[in-house]
């Protein structure tokens, strides 16, 4: 591909991006949702029976593999343990039960349902749907107060690194028994992948105390932010030319740089987080114009049934987990219906497409078309909001 034309591209998906987020802005809805719908006009545009933009796949490759990564840091970073209050064990118990009632039941019904998916794929699907980004409830009530709004911004906060590392964890884990439903074969490559355990976690680690040792005693307003990146891949890289899980190595450093002290921490993690959500536009276009939904009125109305069920299991985790805090039933809907997929799913879906398994074109579908109910779902439920919750101003 000629580098202009390349270079052309980029600029007019950059640019229908900011377009779209300033549009957002001022109507008052989650950009994600007008980024994919973007992308997705976008990749059904065609020339000469071609499409109209499209990238090599070493770009797309390089390009998920940063996001992926500054995802990671920037979330995993975020992560405090010295602030573990109560409100956070009720949310993290109830990560723990969407996650088991997603790999229990939606990996059942996506079966059911969509039959030609293989288990390990719709299990890879299930645990992807664990993850939520309720960005628009935060966005939207800054002034207001809730232990609703707290729970479920802790909620994402503990589910958004384990949504990109458990995926991750199982592709590593499917490449390593290669598939084979052989219990010699299962028993012999424990011991390859806990070696992956181990060597991620190290790396993570060594990496950690060498940078943020340094980290702790100098600062460089125009160095130390681009270390942090640089560190944050030359983990993941360290830890993949190991044999290691890279995403595992910068989940490890990431909980490091939020748990340790360094110098000028919040200027730095303010940089991190720069980057990541300058990413953001390029990939929720890149998904709607790479992952083309079948037009198909049968498998759209599959979709939907299998998300109404989704809902279902996200209503009765809340149920079985927050039984002592006595929510009222509107609540619990209003907790059930703010299930927004955010760029944390996106950026595992973005590097699916670049594998090659049975079914992961039904399951890359699927998770696009969940990504936009939940997103069009939790935009209504919030015009609505005062019907589920009372607020008060800060």
């Amino acid at each position: 591909m000629d580098p202009i034309t390349f270079l052309t591209y980029l600029a007019i998906l950059l640019l229908v991006g900011i377009i779209c987020t300033l549009l957002s802005q001022k109507i008052r809805i989650p950009n994600i949702l007008l980024l994919i719908i973007a992308g997705i006009l976008i990749g059904n545009l065609s020339y000469r029976g071609n499409p109209l933009i499209q990238f090599p796949d070493t770009f797309l490759t390089s390009i998920s593999v940063l996001a992926l990564v500054l995802i990671i840091f920037d979330s995993s970073s975020r992560f405090k343990l010295r602030e573990f209050t109560n409100l956070s064990t009720y949310a993290l118990g109830l990560t723990g039960m969407f996650l088991l009632l997603n790999v229990l039941f939606l990996t059942f019904f996506t079966l059911k349902i969509f039959p030609s998916s293989s288990f390990f794929v719709a299990l890879l699907f299930s645990t992807l749907m664990s993850g939520t980004a309720p960005d628009a409830v935060l966005t939207m009530f800054k002034k207001t107060k809730n232990r609703i709004f707290e729970l479920l911004e802790i909620e994402a906060l503990i589910n958004t690194p384990l949504v990109v590392l458990l995926p991750f964890i199982m592709l590593d884990f499917i490449k390593s028994v290669e598939v084979e439903y052989i219990f010699s074969k299962f028993i012999e490559q424990i011991g390859p992948f806990i070696q992956q355990f181990v060597t991620g976690i190290g790396a993570g680690i060594v990496v950690g105390i060498i940078v943020f040792r340094v980290m702790k005693k100098k600062y460089s307003e125009t160095l130390s932010p681009l270390a942090i990146i640089t560190s944050a891949l030359l983990t993941y890289i360290l830890a993949e030319n190991l044999g290691g899980n890279g995403v595992l190595a910068v989940t490890t450093m990431g909980l490091f740089f939020g748990n340790m002290y360094v110098t000028h921490k919040v200027q730095l993690r303010e940089v991190s987080a720069f980057f990541a959500n300058s990413l953001e536009i390029l990939v929720f276009i890149l998904i709607g114009l790479i992952i083309r939904v079948p037009l198909n009125f049968v498998f759209i109305l599959k979709s939907v049934l299998l998300f109404v069920l989704y809902l279902a299991i996200r209503y009765a985790a809340i149920s079985i987990s927050l039984k002592k805090m006595e929510y009222k039933f509107k609540e619990k809907l209003f907790m059930t219906f703010n299930v927004q997929k955010g760029i944390a799913v996106a950026v595992v879906a973005f590097t699916l497409t670049t594998l090659y398994m049975g079914g992961i074109r039904t399951i890359l579908h699927l998770t696009l078309l969940f990504m936009l109910y939940s997103i069009i779902i939790s935009t209504l439920v919030i015009r609505f909001s005062n019907y589920f919750v009372k607020t008060k101003v800060k």
